[in-house]
């Protein structure tokens, strides 16, 4: 069933939620905000903290991924499998350089998701879209990591300047001969829903539909990702 976009904005309408399916914008449908997801970011001030917080959570301890040099973070992994996965992220403490879009990670009290990263496999379709949509880009952007057993991961990422923040994602192609993360990191756990809060829902999920972003918005008081994760020691919530 086709459902016309005043159906569609007065259903939402009513329960406070946003759905996006602008097909005037794209010609194609939009992606679901859990299929979009490559990773979500977990944010800890301390890495080994974080890992043994979400093991004590899910029953599943992330593998140490390895350091971001430039960047002064590093990181662990998680698979949900299919291509996605949970990544732990905290300040470095060998690197004396932090940049600043996760300076705010040195204050967090507990971990806490940070933002996400949606994937792509053409950087250039994004990037166009972007434009077409009259936003600001930051990048592609070449990165790599190296991981402990010595291998090499390549991606290219690009940012979309905005004011609302980590609900809008960044977008990530990787390399044609990297392994995906989620293929060899401890697996056990699965992204069961993902969605948002944001004061002003209407404003976030029209510009993740122009973005090829179908996502569920509901009015809150302060920006919010929420993941619902089903692991060993049942579902839990990560917000």
């Amino acid at each position: 069933m086709i459902l016309s976009r005043r159906v569609i904005l007065r259903l939402g309408g009513a329960a406070g939620v946003v759905s996006m399916m602008d097909n005037h914008v794209f010609a194609d449908a939009p992606i679901p905000a859990k299929d979009a997801v490559d990773h979500l970011l977990l944010g800890a001030s301390d890495l080994d903290q974080g890992i043994a917080w979400v093991e004590a959570l899910t029953g599943v301890r992330a593998s140490v991924g390895g350091r971001h040099p430039g960047r002064g973070t590093r990181n662990a992994l998680l698979s949900f499998g299919r291509r996605q996965y949970l990544e732990i992220i905290a300040p470095d403490p060998t690197q004396t350089y932090l940049v600043e879009q996760y300076a705010p990670l040195k204050e967090l009290k507990a971990p806490r998701l940070f933002t996400w990263a949606a994937a792509t496999k053409d950087m250039s379709a994004v990037v166009q879209r972007a434009r077409t949509a009259g936003y600001q880009i930051g990048g592609p952007s070449d990165g790599s990591r190296t991981r402990p057993d010595g291998r090499t991961l390549k991606w290219k990422t690009m940012n979309i300047g905005n004011d609302i923040g980590a609900l809008i994602p960044f977008f990530i192609e990787w390399g044609a001969d990297t392994v995906h993360p989620s293929e060899d990191s401890p697996s056990g756990c699965s992204l069961e829903s993902f969605y948002m809060e944001h004061p002003e829902p209407s404003r976030v999920g029209e510009m993740l539909a122009r973005l090829g972003i179908e996502a569920q918005v509901s009015r809150g008081p302060e920006p919010r990702l929420i993941a619902v994760i089903r692991a060993p020691k049942g579902r839990i919530q990560l917000t």
